[in-house]
């Protein structure tokens, strides 16, 4: 009886093992698609808008444009062995390089963005344009 207790007990550890192992392997594809930033989120009344496309999520990492079509992400790296979904990218124009972080929680992206040469740090939250 106490081995069969014991071989019982041993399963629904490895169950519970299991189950919680998969949850932190999150679907990075989410984040495919075309997201549209709200650079100033702090005020309503703006509408300070730019957009991100993610094109592809492969390998822990991604690729597409951010700010506007044109500017291609660099060095884009997904995260998820925390249960969430966070990425990093550098993007660049002709005023210098930017890094950017961000992370998705309920259908949308919280993140920032940090200007070197222009010594600012943007927060922005981002939705999810409907196809």
């Amino acid at each position: 009886m106490k081995r069969h207790q014991l071989f019982m007990l041993c399963c629904m550890l490895v169950i519970t093992i299991q189950t919680q192992a998969q949850s932190k392997n999150m679907d990075a594809n989410i984040l495919v698609g075309t997201w549209v930033l709200d650079m100033s989120p702090e005020n309503p009344n703006d509408a300070n808008f730019a957009e991100m496309m993610i094109t592809k999520v492969a390998n822990n990492t991604l690729e597409g444009f951010f700010y506007r079509e044109g500017v291609s992400i660099r060095n884009g790296k997904i995260n998820t062995q925390l249960g969430t979904v966070y990425g990093a990218l550098v993007s660049g124009d002709n005023s210098g390089d930017y890094n950017t972080a961000f992370y998705y929680k309920d259908g949308k992206l919280y993140g920032s963005t940090h200007a070197l040469e222009r010594d600012f740090l943007a927060v922005w939250t981002a939705t999810k344009k409907s196809n």
